[in-house]
């Protein structure tokens, strides 16, 4: 079955849209919602916290929404605090001029340490950013073609006093965005096999389709394993089946004008618990990766 995203649309979604920045100024994206940040990976509230109402990572998720102080509509991190959020329908890139905006809000402006990763495991340090509408180049610290899930803020505890201590968060959102796409594997695959069923031709005819949509772009499949078996042959299986699909989409047409890379995750980035099957059947997946426009 191909899952577009777990929220919304990335089709429906894309046309560019303005966000206020809750500064009295306004940021554009060019892919509108579904540029912003998808789930709350982990938060540590610094010491002192704000209050459990404007302590929530959900606060944080989504498109900007903040009104006023104290109204539980953003993250307040805390001194020293640290959020990290992962982008789901969507992934962080490397694109001309700022990739990345941090809407932060509030009387007062607070600084923050941000890092990076494609794996929510190994980090890329970007370093400080600047409170308030902060805008964010992570060309100097990465490479072409680097990919990134995963958004680490960390709290300069320059302001630790007052009812809301540390940096408050609104949202956060990725101006270079890649659009991500997601097929089953138990439709793709039978177990523990990378030739691909005949039926799921239909399926991967559909995101064809929809990648053909954007003219041309750089895109990268990935695949996925649960936790059943070894580390190793997990690896060699998601690599094998990230293949399998890329040569079918390469091999089509419409997509002529599109580059391609296979990519090999193993059981290292699950997106639900191993610890059912149900999970485990979600874990089990190739990822289709699309940065629209990208030679």
């Amino acid at each position: 079955m191909l899952r577009l995203c777990p929220h919304r649309s990335p089709l429906l979604s894309q046309t560019p849209k303005e966000y206020p920045d809750g500064h009295g100024g306004k940021v554009r994206f060019p892919l509108g919602d579904v540029s912003f940040a998808d789930e709350s990976s982990s938060f540590e509230a610094g010491d002192p916290a704000s209050k459990d109402e404007n302590s929530q990572p959900k606060s944080a998720i989504g498109i900007p929404n903040y009104k006023r102080i104290g109204d539980g509509s953003y993250l307040a991190l805390g001194c020293g605090g640290t959020f990290t959020f992962r982008f789901v329908d969507n992934a962080l890139v490397d694109v001309e001029g700022p990739d990345l905006y941090v809407f932060e809000v509030g009387p007062l402006v607070e600084g923050m340490d941000l890092a990076v990763s494609s794996d929510g495991m190994d980090w890329i340090e970007v370093g400080r950013i600047s409170g308030g509408r902060a805008d964010v180049d992570i060309k100097p610290h990465t490479k072409p073609g680097d990919v990134f899930h995963y958004v680490r803020l960390t709290d300069m505890k320059a302001s630790c006093r007052g009812r809301w201590p540390g940096t408050d968060i609104d949202a956060v959102g990725a101006i270079g965005a890649a659009i991500q796409f997601s097929l089953s594997g138990s439709v793709l695959f039978d177990t523990g096999k990378w030739d691909l069923k005949p039926e799921a031709e239909a399926d991967i005819d559909a995101l064809a389709a929809k990648l053909a949509a954007y003219s041309k772009g750089r895109v990268i499949v990935e695949g996925h394993t649960d936790n059943v078996g070894s580390d190793a042959d997990n690896q060699t299986l998601s690599v094998n089946r990230a293949q399998a699909v890329l040569a079918y989409l390469k091999a089509r047409p419409e997509l002529s004008s599109f580059s391609f890379k296979a990519e090999g995750h193993g059981e290292s980035l699950p997106t639900a618990t191993n610890d059912t099957e149900e999970g485990q059947a979600k874990n089990r997946r190739v990822d289709v990766v699309l940065i629209p426009g990208a030679e």
